[in-house]
């Protein structure tokens, strides 16, 4: 992942992503560098537009929690609460009845 990781962050920087930039990225960040890989990624990126590819990718979509979203969770276990209180009351009246 760390080969794919150096490709998309030159290609991020508006730069070819070709060998000696791919070692320089891999060497910068203290990782070793494996020729072989370096070759293989090349070869495989050749025929892929990044931009699509990227545009294509499954993503996650982060969106923040709203308080309308959690507000009827608490309002349903206040109810429930109230409920067993009720419950418990109407127990205990049955006692003294």
């Amino acid at each position: 992942m760390r080969y794919v990781y150096a490709a998309l962050l030159i290609h991020a920087s508006g730069k070819k992503v070709e060998e000696d930039n791919l070692k320089n990225v891999l060497t910068a960040s203290g990782g070793d560098v494996d020729p072989a890989r370096i070759k293989s990624l090349i070869a495989s990126l050749s025929e892929v537009n990044i931009d699509e590819a990227i545009k294509m990718a499954p993503g996650i979509a982060v969106t923040p929690a709203s308080s309308e979203a959690t507000a009827p969770v608490k309002e349903e276990k206040k109810e429930e609460k109230e409920e067993e209180e009720e419950e418990a009351l109407a127990g205990l009246g049955a006692l003294f009845g």
